[in-house]
């Protein structure tokens, strides 16, 4: 196996989605998940991610979404799938635009989403809401 990937550096976008929407729709919220999935789809590639970015609506020409990339840490942008990235930025498709104007690829994860029971999402519930008391996530 060559090295053809192992350039390429990764920012990982994940959604800052309220807390309250977890029984809706628990990936939007756990972004933990979000970036193992980003994570593991780059390792496959042979990719490095270099930047995890857990946003909300943002502009597509925002700052924090491209410091890194002015900064040469970040050439590819990839989110786990399309709704992910519809919560991070206020239109993916200007924000698809701006990475093409600016020469950074965009990709999707496109992986399985991790099955949720009453178990887990009480798990992601407990490592959101007491992150300042020291709780881990484990």
């Amino acid at each position: 196996m060559d090295d053809v990937g192992a350039d390429v550096r990764v920012a990982a976008i994940a959604s800052l989605t309220p807390l309250e929407e977890l029984d809706g729709d628990p990936f939007l919220v756990d972004t933990r998940s979000q970036h193992a999935m980003c994570a593991h789809w780059a390792a496959g590639q042979g990719y490095v991610v270099t930047r995890q970015l857990r946003v909300y609506g943002l502009r597509p020409d925002h700052h924090a979404l491209w410091s890194g990339v002015e900064d040469e840490r970040v050439e590819l942008f990839v989110a786990p799938n399309d709704r992910v990235l519809a919560r991070a930025v206020v239109s993916v498709p200007d924000f698809a635009a701006e990475c093409a104007r600016r020469g950074v690829r965009l990709e999707f994860a496109g992986l399985e989403e991790p099955v949720y029971t009453a178990r887990t999402k009480a798990s992601v519930h407990r490592r959101l809401s007491m992150p300042t008391a020291g709780y881990d996530g484990c």
